[in-house]
């Protein structure tokens, strides 16, 4: 019986009652509070209101408060609670008071670092056990050294960890102190801002006499030095006059600018901070040229008049009657006062004057330049252009570079200047709360200065995103633009969706707790075992009068307590079972393992002399990377290039396919064109345009791989009269008007730049065709087509935005000509949108073009290209003047906006009639296939997230081999539960159907509300299925799609799922829990139509349902969440902005590098960390091991064998190198392998390098060890004297021999362990036991004069001793044989995978893995066999070419005869005729593993009972769903390529397949490698855990 997934988490409520407590997070405290967001009035020149300020006690008395009712900032009533105390001030109203500009992103100051890094490194048990022992060897009792000593360890750890983090945090406080301090242009002087602002952090400085007197003195440098930079740029040379050249920095040019979370680049400001404090050109510091980005104060000739600056060239200007003589600044006398008062602003009139970002208000004014950062959030007023527009570059928003653009708001555009500023602006910013959405914003502008609405009202103008500047933009292609600060610091959009990037933890780390867990209980059980046989001793015999117990008579010394003490010894006498250097020197291997992955070049993206490596920006995840089960992945930008092609259109049901002819006015990238070719027309200049009569040409997008032209468009257009002429000019014309593109002038060539590719794409295609959009002036749009001689100009009067909920943009216009020759004053509504959203909104009537487009769309869809469908309106005058007040009014809500506009706009969009669709190819990245089917061959499940219609997404599947053509689909697109064809009852019904899991529905924990438990079953009953007959209408084409087959096919399952039933499945707990198990059963997901949020709860589902190890992978803002979510998050840094790549853990340039980064440097992590930690605990175990053995020869007083300091030194050089060499140069196959046989990678999905067994096993060797060397040596000593002259031994006489033998047995133990052995390791193997036998013989020679010592002339007795040397001889060989027997049978006789390969590899380095015909072929398509390559087994006759299996194939549509169809959009069966892809045309097909389609990583998915129809043989149970009938077994992927006599063809047992020179043949023909026999039974032992899982 299959059951159901288990649920993770507590279960009861003392269970829940403890996880609260364990997740409860004490270093909150240290966080500030963010406020409880408020809707809020912005104030310009219009006084506080009364009820802004209120009073409060000045002593408030704690745990005592009071409620009174408020007035909030928009007008409504509210309620806040007060402090009682003791007198009275007056403090802002609740919602009146605003953030500073401040934003910080450090942890840590000068007061909280201490606690707060403690905290942190305190949540390690073993820091907190380590803690405890140093401070139980400071009662004399308990001291076994110096308790400095002891606790110099732990002094140690700790003190390097708190090293790094403030070294982190100081690198977060510079950024900061450059971020906040970058310098912009605000309106001070007698403009008064009447804001309330809370203070701003201030960390401790200077006093301000000190800091005068620095500041005094720097200035003084900086002239001196800029005087004699000048007077050395002019020394006179031979030839005359020149300047001296200054050596320029390297890599400065090239600096990629770092974007920081508060919004600007950390270059910019460094440039800026360096220029302030001398660095770089020596300069006066009031003459320096500002860094780029930084506010730039224009010049006299450029300034409007009244507008007035704070210009610090004249400050710094040689007073009247001063000779202007070079050195006046040195000479002159330093006014410091005349400096110091910038920042006072005693000014007579409104002035723009610098200011730091942080010392901005809200309601402060702010003039930005081009190619400034934006400081704030702030409403757009007014800017250069006439048209009011501004240009934006929003990549550290949204991550795409697309410029946008912007608009002022209307009624504020005369406030161009400074004076206007101060003296007309009078209005009220109503505004929404600090809201993390960074696509909307709801805001309204009251206007003050008497400007009424028309229901004389004052004026209230709506604040949309588009005539925002958020924090963190950048503005482009603008002279200047003047805005008002609405929101500041934490309150900024992108502040809010920042965040803090989600502390993670290793899966190998976590594992870690519970090995120290049982080092402790064993500790425990150590400790109490001496502790009570101590116990019992004493009170035995003491009143025997025993010399050891002499004056035992104490209150603090006697029988009854000394077990106790006891205890406490023990724990410091065994306290290295805990090891506490293990933490750092695993930081350190992932330090170095880091660098490993930024020093390969196979990773690396090479752009012309720019490269591009792979970061890793958390060094403690890398051997993650080798344990991942779940991919989730983007594909925009991810997986395709980003960069559009239009394919294809419809237009009135007629398809274009498009050929490859040039346009004519269209020139490409690079092509050579001169002023003759074009009119050099600027875009936005109507009366130039209209002098002009040559058509303009337009050079193509650079979003845009190449330009669209179809010679039966022009032909058909050439025909102006009949009906398909005109529907083409509407179409494109349609395409040229409905967008946001901006349209630029290039040396005469029109350039676009749009918001999206698919835009450039779209408008591209128009200009290819004719229909040239040349600009935008104010609300005229202009474009020139075939058919009319001059511009044709429309008037913009609605923009109606695309939304993910729209998905759909409409525009509203009116065409704009000559009266008399009737082609002016026509209202029209242009749209565009998704295929499904346009075709509810059709008017009735043209059904034969609605359908040829349906299909034109599916024929779009199936060859993985984005459709958009185009339809217009023409508009009655009078229904147009009503719509249009009704959608002012809804535009001004601040509440509720979008669903009062949404309703608005259906109004308007309805009835439309039907132009035509588009089809835009998005090309994959270079080796997307490959990567992918690669992954899938080691074992991945891969899931994909898109916002493509779900046809496109399953072909793009298809073409990035996710999708193989032996997979069956199951679709699930339905609605919410009790809906006809819910999405819950499509996938009871597919699961039910196709996997084979019984009553597994009934048995889950949620089930729906109308649910009844069935009847138990009788008795020797079977099982029946429900009736799959359909009784309610499925998705409609759904069978088309799937193919005729679909159910009966080889390759498992792929799953697809829309955006409204992953909504529907979230809000569900019982469709939640079904989406799991059906999920998890598939080979691939494809989630279509998802959202962002959507993204990040697709990975939880899985990660917190099924406990496996996820990796995600995105390149823009949208895969933030998801990014976090996942265990692993990897950032693609291409050119979508770096906001995906600062929340990533890994940065990587192209998908393809995943698979090297998983497949090699997460193996190579994850086998070198697990070997590390078990090889590091054993080196522990035996050293404890040996002090435990004795205890039973002392009385059980926890007395340590040997002496002290070989205890002390145990961790710190004894044993330390040969592990770290483990975790940084091991390896145990080459990376090439690794990239060639993917399966390869299942050792880690599967965990098994680490784990509990394993840790066990070392455990046990260190135990069977120590026993060998203590007795061992122990026994030789005691039987007769090892002295010359007949006197007994002494401890430390032969206890050296058995530490000496102990380091000897670790390190060499270390040493077999490692599998690649370089002079780094033969070193670190070698370097203890060299250093402990010189440590020993040094420490024996020195006198007792000199240091206090115990084994003060033991050289005598060791060096010439036969035990010593024998001794250790024997004991290192008796101690490390198991091991190496161990490795000799395993190796030679029970050969893993890796084993065979790795050896393989190593007697032939130039072994082809590809076209080896017992690897696992790749589904790829590759060149003939000339059978110049050798198998592994060259016993075997060689495979058929034919085996490979392609997955990459050209799509085509084949017809299917009449079938049973399965209905995988319900899981009901059909019979009838259907069209689709067939995916089972390829012959000779490797068939999948056994029961592949049912494999997850939940141990809970094996299948308990026969399934119907299904074939066993011996124990094994095979699928006729899942293998094609009569395919022979001995080919499967789950069967160990090398274990299997069935995967020898046949004739390979005869004398002639012997003859082979194979390097591992005589292996099999000696019995090496088992029969097939024994190595099923081998495998049904150990869940198949061989290659190909």
């Amino acid at each position: 019986m299959v059951s159901p997934i288990p649920k993770r988490g507590a279960k009861n409520p003392i269970s829940r009652f403890f996880e609260r407590i364990s997740s409860y997070d004490l270093l909150a405290v240290f966080d500030p509070k963010k406020p409880l967001g408020l809707p809020r009035s912005v104030l310009v020149n219009v006084p506080l209101p009364s009820h802004a300020l209120t009073t409060a006690p000045k002593v408030a008395m704690p745990y005592m408060s009071k409620t009174r009712e408020v007035e909030l900032p928009d007008g409504t009533r509210g309620t806040e609670r007060v402090g009682k105390g003791y007198g009275e001030k007056i403090v802002p109203s609740k919602g009146w008071i605003f953030e500073s500009n401040q934003v910080l992103t450090s942890k840590y100051n000068v007061i909280t670092f201490i606690p707060r890094n403690l905290l942190e490194q305190f949540r390690r048990v073993a820091n907190i056990f380590f803690l405890v022992l140093v401070i139980l060897q400071f009662f004399p009792k308990f001291t076994t050294v110096s308790p400095g000593l002891s606790a110099l360890p732990l002094i140690v750890v700790l003190a390097i960890t708190a090293l790094k983090d403030g070294y982190e945090d100081l690198k977060r406080h510079q950024s900061d102190r450059a971020i906040n301090g970058i310098k912009v242009l605000a309106l001070r002087g007698t403009f008064n801002n009447p804001n309330l602002t809370r203070p701003k952090s201030r960390s401790f400085g200077l006093p301000s006499f000190l800091t005068s007197y620095f500041l005094n003195r720097t200035l003084k440098k900086e002239a001196e030095e800029a005087e004699t930079d000048r007077v050395e740029e002019r020394k006179k040379g031979f030839w005359g006059k020149r300047r001296i050249r200054r050596p320029t920095l390297k890599g400065k040019a090239h600096e990629k600018p770092i974007e920081v979370p508060g919004g600007g680049t950390l270059q910019g400001a460094k440039d800026e901070a360096n220029q302030r404090s001398g660095k770089g050109d020596r300069t006066p510091p009031m003459m320096m040229s500002p860094a780029k980005g930084e506010a730039v104060i224009p010049n006299l000739e450029d300034r409007e008049e009244g507008d007035y600056y704070e210009d610090e060239k004249d400050k710094l200007a040689p007073a009247e009657g001063q000779a202007s003589k070079p050195g006046h600044l040195l000479h002159a006398p330093l006014d410091l006062s005349r400096i110091m008062s910038l920042t006072h602003h005693d000014h007579d009139k409104a002035m723009w004057v610098k200011e730091c970002w942080e010392d901005l208000k809200v309601g402060d004014f702010v003039r930005l330049r081009g190619d400034e950062s934006v400081p704030a959030d702030m409403v757009v007023c007014a800017t250069s252009e006439e048209e009011n527009v501004c240009y934006v570059e929003t990549k550290n928003l949204d991550g795409e570079t697309n410029l946008k653009s912007r608009t002022a708001i209307p009624e504020l555009t005369h406030l161009r200047t400074s004076t206007a500023i101060a003296d007309q602006a009078q209005f009220i910013v109503e505004s929404e709360p600090a809201d993390v959405n960074m696509f909307t914003y709801n805001a309204a502008v009251i206007m003050m200065d008497g400007t009424l609405g028309k229901d004389g009202q004052p004026l209230k103008c709506p604040v949309t995103l588009n005539t925002m500047l958020l924090r963190g933009t950048v503005v482009r292609n603008t002279d200047w633009v003047i805005g008002c600060v609405v929101m500041t610091g934490r309150d900024t959009k992108i502040v809010l969706n920042s965040g803090g990037t989600p502390s993670k933890r290793s899966k190998v780390e976590r594992q870690m707790n519970p090995m120290v867990f049982l080092n402790l209980f064993l500790l425990a059980c150590m400790c109490l075992m001496c502790a009570l046989v101590d116990h019992f001793l004493e009170v035995q015999y003491y009143p025997e009068g025993a010399y050891w117990l002499f004056n035992d008579n104490r209150g603090g010394d006697n029988p009854q307590v000394n077990g106790v003490v006891t205890f406490a010894n023990a724990m410091i006498t065994f306290q290295n079972i805990v090891p506490i250097s293990l933490y750092i020197s695993i930081e350190f291997v992932r330090l170095l393992q880091a660098y490993f992955i930024w020093a390969d070049n196979d990773i690396m993206l090479r752009t012309g002399e720019t490269k591009r490596r792979t970061m890793a920006r958390s060094w403690n995840l890398s051997d993650d990377l080798g344990q991942i089960e779940y991919v989730f992945s983007d594909k925009t930008g991810t997986l395709t290039q980003n960069a559009m092609l239009f394919r294809q259109c419809c237009i009135a049901g007629k398809t274009y396919m498009g050929d490859e002819i040039l346009p004519e006015n269209t020139v490409l990238p690079g092509n050579s064109f001169s002023d003759d070719d074009a009119t050099r027309v600027p875009s936005g200049s109507q009366e130039d345009a209209e002098e002009s009569t040559e058509k303009r040409k337009t050079k193509l997008a650079d979003a845009v791989i190449a330009p669209f032209h179809d010679g039966e468009i022009d032909s058909d257009l050439a025909k102006q009269g009949s009906k398909q002429a005109q529907a083409i000019y509407a179409f494109f014309s349609n395409l040229a008007l409905c967008h946001t593109v901006l349209a630029a002038d290039e040396e005469g060539l029109i350039s676009y730049k749009a918001q999206s590719p698919d835009e450039a794409a779209l408008v591209q295609a128009a200009a290819d065709v004719g229909f040239v959009f040349l600009g935008r002036d104010k609300n005229i749009l202009r474009i020139q087509t075939p058919h009319d001689e001059d511009v044709v100009e429309y008037e913009l009067l609605n923009v109606l935005e695309f939304s993910s909920a729209r998905k759909r943009m409409s525009v509203v216009l009116r065409r704009l000509g000559k009266e008399e020759d009737g082609e002016g004053m026509g209202l029209i509504l242009l749209t565009k949108g998704a295929d499904n959203v346009i075709f509810e909104r059709l008017a009735t009537g043209f059904e034969d073009v609605k359908e040829r487009t349906d299909t034109a769309l599916e024929e779009f869809a199936n060859e993985g290209l984005r459709t958009l469908c185009l339809a217009y309106k023409p508009l009655d005058e009078e229904e147009y003047e009503a719509w249009d007040r009704e959608f002012h009014e809804a535009s001004t809500i601040i509440e509720g906006r979008e669903a009062a506009m949404e309703r608005v706009s259906e109004k308007l969009e309805r009835n439309l009639l039907l132009l035509g669709a588009t089809a835009i190819e998005d090309r994959l990245q270079d080796g997307v296939p490959e990567a992918i089917a690669n992954l899938k061959r080691a074992g991945l499940k891969i899931w994909v997230a898109t916002g493509d219609k779900l046809e496109t997404a399953i072909a793009i599947g298809k073409t990035c081999n996710l999708l193989s053509r032996d997979m069956n689909l199951i679709i699930i697109k339905g609605g919410a539960h009790g809906e006809p064809n819910s999405a819950y009852s499509q996938m009871k019904s597919a699961i039910e159907r196709f996997m084979d899991v019984g009553d597994l529905v009934s048995q889950m924990e949620n089930q729906p509300p109308e649910y009844q438990p069935a009847e138990p079953r009788r008795s020797g009953s079977s099982f029946r299925r429900p009736n799959m007959n359909r009784t309610t209408t499925g998705v409609s084409g759904m069978s088309d799609i799937v193919g005729a087959d679909n159910g009966q096919r080889t390759g498992g399952y792929g799953l697809v799922i829309d955006g409204g039933s992953l909504r529907h499945a979230f809000e569900e707990p019982y469709t939640k829990d079904l989406l799991l198990e059906l999920a998890t059963r598939c080979r691939a997901v494809i989630a279509c139509r998802v959202s962002p949020l959507q993204k990040a709860l697709i990975v939880r589902l899985v990660k917190d349902g099924l406990g496996a190890m996820t990796l995600a992978i995105g390149d823009g803002a949208n895969d933030v969440s998801m990014i976090q979510a996942a265990d692993i998050g990897v950032g693609v840094a291409g050119e979508e902005g770096l906001q995906a790549v600062n929340s990533s853990d890994y940065a990587i340039a192209q998908f393809r590098y995943l698979q090297r980064l998983m497949l090699v440097h997460g193996h190579f992590s994850y086998m070198r960390n697990s070997n590390m930690i078990v090889n590091f605990f054993y080196k522990e175990i035996i050293g404890i091991g040996i002090l435990f053995w004795f205890q039973f020869y002392c009385a059980y007083s926890s007395t340590t064998v040997y002496e002290y300091t070989y205890l002390l030194f145990w961790n710190v050089i004894w044993t330390l190198l040969p592990v770290i060499a483990i975790g940084v140069f091991d390896r145990n196959i080459s990376s090439n392998v690794l990239m060639n046989v993917p399966e390869l990678y299942a050792d880690g999905r599967l965990g098994r390098l680490f784990g509990i067994k394993r840790f066990c096993i070392y455990m046990l060797d260190g135990i069977y060890q120590s026993a060998m060397i203590y007795f061992f040596v122990l026994y030789a000593y005691d039987v007769t004297t090892a002295r010359s002259d007949g006197f007994d031994v002494t401890l430390y006489e032969f206890s050296t021999v058995m530490a000496i033998a102990a380091v000897f047995a670790a390190n060499m133990y270390n040493g077999l362990n490692t599998r690649s052995w370089t002079w780094w390791v033969f070193g670190s193997v070698l370097f203890g036991p060299v250093i402990i036998l010189i440590y020993s013989a040094v420490y024996a020679a020195l006198p007792p004069s000199l240091i206090q010592t115990t084994t003060y002339g033991y050289n005598t007795f060791w060096w010439p001793s036969a035990y010593f040397w024998l001794g250790s001889l024997f004991t290192i060989v008796l101690s490390l044989l198991p091991r190496y027997l161990y490795r000799f049978v395993k190796e030679n006789y029970y050969p893993t995978d890796i084993d065979i390969l790795g050896w393989t590899d190593k007697v032939d380095p130039t072994h082809d893995w590809i076209h080896d015909p017992y690897m696992p072929k790749p589904p790829a398509k590759f060149e003939e066999d000339d059978g110049s390559t050798a198998p592994i087994f060259s016993t075997a006759t060689r495979m058929s070419a034919q085996m490979s299996r392609p997955d990459a194939y050209q799509l085509g549509r084949v017809s299917t005869q009449a079938s049973m169809t399965h209905d995988m959009a319900t899981g009901a069966t059909r019979e009838g005729f259907g069209r689709g892809y067939g995916f089972d045309q390829a012959d000779n097909m490797l068939p999948a593993p056994i029961a592949r389609y049912t494999s997850r990583t939940s141990e809970h998915s094996s299948v308990g009972r026969p399934r119907k129809g299904s074939i066993r043989v011996g124990k094994v149970e095979l699928n006729p769903f899942l293998r094609t009938p009569g395919r022979a077994r001995s080919h499967s992927l789950r069967l160990n390529l090398f274990n299997r006599k069935s995967t020898i063809p046949e004739g390979a047992g005869s004398p002639e397949a012997h003859t082979s020179t194979s390097p591992i043949s005589e292996r099999r023909r000696r019995g090496s490698i088992p029969l097939s026999e024994q190595a099923e039974q081998a495998e049904e032992e150990n869940g198949g855990k061989m290659l190909g899982e």
